[in-house]
């Protein structure tokens, strides 16, 4: 396994921070595992073991701080669920190239982001891992973050908005391996939408649920003490064969 490299990745009026390896010097290509941390304090850094891992099983992998998160510029307030989106695909395009598989790893927010990411690159993916996810509103796709008393806020409290997510369709109509991590216990993500996250994907995708009943909603941090269950989960997404 290649060491993990740093590199920055200009979008947006914004500066990336970000890690990669993987893949050394002559090596052919691979599926490239991305890995997206959740809202709040979220970062790469938490994801560092479970990005080696990865890089173990035979995947180009990368991460990244997205804006006013990390080591990234810009400000938190100012980050909105079509912004992650559009820095994900830039940082993708620009360090996986135009083709070759994927496998999207989210964690809480970044389960929507996964979704927006599956729409958009297609047939290209070839695993979800979805770690405690969450799924929004179309309304609240476009709305800045703001300091958690505007109106992205008010779209996500109000009482099931998140039923006619367009993230679940994309959801149920995935046909890739997918795996959905569930913590014992989730102060953050309401048990409805985990349920409906797990309906969607049993639709069509190649699904398994995994549960890890010692874990609550911060699954990166699990993954970082739990070198087991980490192998484990990354086995799961990748499949025996890994990503070679």
């Amino acid at each position: 396994m290649s060491e993990l490299i740093p590199f920055t990745h200009a979008v947006d009026g914004e500066r990336l921070s970000g890690l990669s390896g993987g893949t050394g010097p002559g090596e052919p290509a691979r599926a490239t595992a991305v890995l997206l941390h959740g809202a709040g304090n979220g970062s790469k850094d938490r994801l560092v073991p479970l990005l080696e891992e990865f890089a173990a099983q035979g995947c180009r992998a990368l991460s990244f701080d997205f804006s006013g998160h990390g080591e990234s510029t810009g400000l938190l307030r100012e980050l909105s669920l079509r912004r992650r989106f559009e820095q994900a695909v830039s940082v993708i395009d620009a360090r996986a190239g135009a083709d070759g598989p994927l496998v999207l790893v989210g964690f809480s927010m970044s389960g929507q982001t996964v979704a927006d990411l599956a729409r958009h690159y297609g047939e290209r993916v070839a695993a979800l891992g979805l770690c405690a996810p969450a799924v929004y509103a179309a309304q609240a796709w476009d709305v800045p973050f703001g300091a958690g008393d505007g109106r992205f806020s008010e779209i996500i409290r109000r009482p099931g908005s998140w039923r006619g997510s367009p993230a679940l369709d994309v959801l149920r109509g995935y046909e890739g391996r997918a795996v959905l991590a569930v913590p014992g216990t989730d102060a953050v993500i309401p048990p409805a939408v985990t349920r409906a996250v797990a309906e969607a994907l049993a639709r069509r995708a190649r699904f398994t649920h995994w549960e890890l009943p010692g874990a609550e909603h911060r699954l990166g941090l699990w993954f970082r003490d739990h070198p087991g269950d980490r192998r484990e989960f990354v086995t799961a997404v990748v499949g025996t064969s890994g990503c070679g």
